[in-house]
């Protein structure tokens, strides 16, 4: 391979840093995020992501009212966005909000809403 391989698209996970979760529990959140925003994309826009390798960036908040403000940027621009609640059958409260997956979508467009976010 000769140089970086250059992504068009990309999809962010949103993990609450304010929810004592294991690291295990950490990544179920994130997948059952990614899961959940990419079956509310379009085809179009999945075909691409996946076809040029499924760039995943986990990022986090301070709590749940980020999570429910950066669904509600991304909606209004068009990029999918999936909120995931716990069941608590292990290590949290049910009904707990943890995680938020957004996209995939167009790097530029997923940048204008997560470029002041922390890598997890």
């Amino acid at each position: 391979m000769t140089g970086d391989p250059e992504f068009r698209y990309k999809q962010c996970l949103v993990l609450r840093s304010d929810v004592k979760m294991s690291c295990g529990k950490m990544c179920a959140q994130a997948g059952h995020a990614s899961i959940a925003a990419y079956e509310r994309c379009d085809r179009a826009t999945r075909d691409r992501w996946r076809n040029e390798g499924q760039k995943k960036v986990v990022l986090k908040v301070a709590g749940e009212r980020a999570l429910h403000e950066l669904k509600a940027l991304a909606e209004a621009a068009g990029i999918s966005a999936a909120l995931i609640q716990d069941a608590g059958l292990t290590e949290i409260p049910p009904g707990t909000i943890t995680a938020l997956g957004l996209g995939p979508a167009p790097v530029d467009q997923m940048d204008r809403i997560t470029a002041g976010l922390s890598l997890l």
